[in-house]
């Protein structure tokens, strides 16, 4: 299974960008996944998930500016993100099924991530 991410860069206040985790070795139609990012100093955090289903979960302080949608025919998942701020400047990740470490990182060793991806939001 690799799961392999694309988009993020830099970008002003009030900008988009949008991710993408494209997935080989599984469908992404049976799989649950999440997307989460790690700022400097700070713990991991869970930003979105979406399950196989098609039902979707933002943390607070994105919902509204940032979305999570499919591509079936891609075996993609994208993380658009409207209207961004300094405080979302993070390393982003992909990861399937979605859970994260329990020491404050990311990336487990059981399961599946993208090779993260740097968002930088200036003010």
């Amino acid at each position: 299974v690799q799961l392999v991410q694309s988009g993020g860069g830099s970008v002003q206040a009030g900008g988009s960008l949008r991710l993408s985790c494209t997935a080989s070795g599984l469908t992404f139609d049976d799989s649950d996944m999440g997307w989460y990012r790690q700022a400097p100093g700070h713990e991991c955090e869970l930003v979105s998930t979406r399950g196989r289903d098609g039902a979707t979960w933002y943390r607070d302080s994105v919902k509204g500016r940032f979305t999570s949608s499919k591509d079936n025919a891609k075996n993609t998942v994208y993380l658009q993100m409207n209207s961004l701020k300094p405080e979302d400047t993070a390393v982003y990740y992909c990861a399937t099924p979605p859970f994260m470490g329990t020491d404050g990182y990311c990336v487990t060793q059981y399961n599946y991530w993208g090779q993260g991806t740097q968002v930088t939001v200036s003010s």
